[in-house]
């Protein structure tokens, strides 16, 4: 490995911007194989430097440069792959560029590229220096006019910022529209696209009586797939005037889809960029679970017009400010369009599964970071929903009227600004009245802190003693951390009955200390302790419940997470349990309280998640707070645990089955996706017990009307049934399906995540198949990204084979699209947790590592995955 980070950027060094940028001008000129920008500044120097003048560019080819109307030569300027310099500026000046640009041969599908029949760009969080020379920072905030010409025939659509000013035909078939966004934004927040597409319109009338005009722009063959996203947008615009009294700002809204997006969308000023699988929907090529994302993907974009665009980032440390806060602003909004408990559990079971990994390895990072080399690979779990668990806690401890007083106060004094995380607090604290200094450290310090509780009861006094332990382990290089404020959401039972502990059964304990006891008064008997109550802070709690309190709480907590949680350590302590290879007999307890949830009143899709089986995952993660972890184990004892409830509730399965008929029509209400989650679930146990008696995923396969059935019908039948049947089904799907790039997504994520070891063969065939595609994000996230994060036991080899196969993948992928491949890596980051495979999967970061040169975001996640302690 290489010794030392290439310019690593501190948050301690920030410094303001030496000159502002009043106004952009840019005229865009697009033709085939050559795009020129010519970018006209208005700068101003702030401050009393005489330095001269530093913009980014990178991948740019200039052709001229004007200083206020007078052309430079090569002796006032210096261009190199990353900088263009003028040594002497006056303090108030325009700059005017020109440079050339190659969009269908950017495969990093950052800046300006070409995706299908569209141009598009992705300018966060530093792509805008790959379109024109600029200071590429998101505290330069400028109105920007834009002028774009393309030939008509080829590119009939030319969108950017803001509203439409102009448009016009010229000569030679080409022609020209003029676009204005009166409002200032940084650069990341610039958009451009070109293309043959077609329009989904709508109107909505603000809360003040203005109409905005709503269009989602995709090719024409998607038009029919658009209207569940218009009409997640207009719930979102309503949502956002009444709970936090946010008016849309422009008379224009347009959404585009394009299939190449190495995120999900981009909330760009009045021109969002989705990935197609965050706006198409559609009951033939959208799942239950990718309706509920269409829906939270467009309100969160939406909600970015003022928790991102119209307040922004100082600087790139603080990109929690915008994200963490959308992120709980958009579930809390997918809370209040289906069921809020539901939501929680599934926000909580998210976190627990995938972001405690991320802050228990290598990659670990405050919520707001201090130091990196590329800020693209700090858009994480971390930053998003760990950061969107911050705001949470703040809702919590302020309560919603301080809480929402605080952010009225934030939108209003920041408005048009670029501020950070600590402006934010500062305005919740103001508005609360409430100290909120020591809470601040949620933003500083890595790690998931672990809650410990014990628990003293004395009878005669009636009263109950609960002390509470704060450990917060420090991340590599930080100092021993210090302890955080913690929202302990806390509950009783007594009889099986919650118990009123003062405003209602819940009462919010406030852990400040390393150690602190709270009492109880007038506690009748014994209670059990129901903690954590909806999930109010992102920690491990440890907990010393016995069985006979986890059946109490799954049975009678009247909180959802504490219920649902009470489950998932009953299934996982009998996943752990189990020895492999003998016959598993589960507690008579737990498989009456299952069977005691499959026949009560609880709603459907709580039941499901309620009795779905710890994922391996999650497993792992456990395992690894006790000693190095055994992927083949786990995989081992969850199947056998899982035949064993699947056969011991037989009758009670095929009573849900018969009890829960499939809905005649097929809708994405909460309601219905609840039942179609039951019966998958069901059905699974069903098979887990009897893996040969697949007539019923047969029949769904050739009758189900929506993709959500059809593809739980496919699953099964690829990971039970025999080779050949497998591959008939397979291929009677692919058939079908092989124009709808979104379902052939689907199609490969199902084969790469087969369990068997003969998986990797499978993936490695697959690969050169001609579904796949290199170049696009969405098909190497089906394939590649579903086998290294969701089939453990084949990633996980003994043979090295898995690892081998990803490394091949991203040494690839480093050369053509490395953000994708920093991502990729995450998989083989946590290579010291494991019993087995430890060393070869080192030697394959190692391999990875030697390659020179490395982009630098993929020589960052190497570096730290290799010199960090896990």
């Amino acid at each position: 490995m290489r010794e030392g980070l290439p310019g690593t950027i501190y948050r301690r060094d920030y410094a303001a911007p030496e000159f502002a940028v009043t106004t952009v001008d840019l005229l865009v000129q697009i033709s085939p194989g050559r795009t020129e920008v010519t970018a006209t500044l208005d700068m101003v120097r702030q401050g009393s430097g005489q330095g001269g003048l530093k913009l980014d560019g990178e991948q740019l080819s200039l052709q001229w440069i004007e200083l206020n109307g007078e052309r430079l030569t090569e002796d006032d300027y210096t261009a190199s792959d990353t900088e263009l310099s003028v040594a002497s500026v006056p303090d108030r000046f325009t700059l005017r560029t020109c440079v050339t640009i190659c969009p269908e041969e950017n495969t990093s599908l950052e800046g300006f590229y070409r995706s299908q029949s569209a141009y598009c760009t992705q300018c966060e969080a530093e792509g805008f220096r790959k379109i024109t020379y600029f200071p590429d920072r998101p505290d330069v905030l400028a109105v920007y006019t834009v002028t774009l010409e393309a030939d008509r025939a080829e590119c009939p659509v030319l969108l950017s910022n803001g509203n439409k000013i102009s448009e016009e035909d010229l000569d030679s078939g080409r022609h020209r529209v003029v676009w204005h966004d009166p409002f200032p934004k940084p650069s990341y927040l610039f958009a451009m696209v070109a293309g043959d597409l077609k329009p989904v319109s709508d109107v909505f009338t603000t809360c003040s009586g203005r109409v905005v005009d709503l269009n989602i722009w995709v090719e024409e063959k998607d038009l029919g797939y658009c209207d569940y996203a218009m009409s997640a947008l207009k719930a979102a615009m309503r949502w956002d005037e009444q709970v936090y009294g946010l008016e849309y700002d422009l008379d224009l809204y347009n959404i585009v889809a394009v299939d190449d997006f190495n995120m999900g969308a981009m909330e760009n000023k009045g021109l969002n960029v989705f990935n197609t699988s965050c706006v198409l929907a559609h009951p033939d090529i959208t799942t239950d679970m990718g309706f509920q994302r269409v829906e939270a993907v467009v309100a969160h974009e939406y909600f970015h017009n003022y928790s991102g665009n119209r307040v922004t980032c100082r600087d790139w440390f603080q990109l929690s400010l915008k994200e963490g806060f959308t992120v709980f602003r958009d579930s809390e909004f997918s809370a209040d369009m289906n069921s809020r408990g539901v939501k929680r559990v599934e926000d909580a079971l998210f976190l627990r599964t995938h972001q405690f990994a991320e802050d228990a390895g290598p990659l670990a990072h405050p919520v707001r970071p201090d130091a990196f080399v590329d800020i693209s690979n700090f858009y994480t779990l971390t930053v998003y929903e760990k950061g969107a668990e911050v705001v949470r806690m703040l809702h919590t401890l302020l309560g919603a009227e301080a809480f929402h007083a605080g952010t009225s106060l934030y939108f209003e004094r920041f408005d048009g600004q670029a501020v950070t995380c600590d402006d934010f607090v500062d305005c919740l604290a103001e508005a609360s009245g409430r100290d909120l200094e020591q809470f601040r450290r949620w933003y500083e310090q890595a790690g998931t802190p672990e809650v410990v509780f014990s628990e003293h009861y004395d009878a005669d006094t009636r009263r109950y003693q609960l002390t509470l332990q704060q450990h917060n382990p420090a991340a590599s290089a930080q100092q021993e951390n210090e302890p955080l404020v913690i929202p302990v959401a806390t509950g009783l039972l007594v009889d099986g009955q919650p118990l009123s502990v003062g405003d209602g059964t819940t009462r919010v304990l406030e852990l400040t200390e390393r150690e602190q006891t709270f009492t109880f008064e007038d506690v009748p008997s014994k209670p059990v302790l129901s903690c954590l109550r909806g999930f109010s802070a992102p920690v491990r709690a440890t907990v010393h419940h016995t069985e006979a309190d986890l059946l109490i709480l799954m049975a009678a907590d009247d909180d959802a997470f504490v219920a649902w949680d009470a489950a998932q350590t009953l299934l996982a302590r009998a996943i752990e349990a189990a020895e492999v290879d003998t016959d598993t007999n589960l507690p008579q307890g737990l498989l009456e309280a299952c069977e005691q949830v499959l026949m009560g009143s609880m709603d459907p899709a709580m039941k499901a998640l309620t009795l779905a089986l710890p994922s391996e995952e999650y497993l792992a993660d456990r395992a690894a707070q006790q000693g190095l972890v055994n992927v083949s184990q786990i995989h081992h004892q969850r199947r056998q645990v899982k035949a064993s409830l699947g056969g011991a509730l037989e009758t009670v399965w095929q009573k849900v089955l018969s009890d829960n008929s499939a809905p005649l029509a097929y809708s994405p209400h909460a309601d219905d996706i609840g039942l179609r989650a039951l019966r998958h679930l069901a059905q699974d146990y069903l098979l887990a017990a009897n893996p040969a008696q697949l007539d019923a995923a047969h029949n769904l396969f050739e009758r189900a009307d929506n993709l959500t059935d059809r593809l739980a019908a496919l699953r099964w039948i690829t990971h039970y049934e025999q080779l050949e049947s497998r591959e008939a089904a397979l291929a009677d799907f692919y058939a079908q399906w092989q124009h709808e790039a979104l379902v052939v997504n689907q199609w490969l994520t199902v084969q790469a995540t087969r369990p068997g070891t003969d998986c990797v063969e499978s993936v490695r065939a697959l690969m050169t198949h001609p579904a796949f595609d290199w170049r696009n994000p969405n098909k190497l996230r089906a394939l590649i990204g579903a086998f290294a994060g969701g089939n453990p036991i084949a990633f996980h080899r003994s043979d090295g084979a898995g690892y081998r196969l990803m490394s091949e993948v991203i040494e690839r992928l480093q050369a053509s699209n490395p953000q994708i491949a920093a991502r990729m890596l995450a998989p083989m980051t946590r290579w010291r947790r494991y019993a087995v495979g430890q060393e070869t999967m080192r030697a394959e970061l190692e391999r990875l590592a030697a390659i020179d040169p490395l982009p630098k975001d993929v020589f960052e996640v190497l570096n730290r995955a290799l010199t960090e302690p896990a």
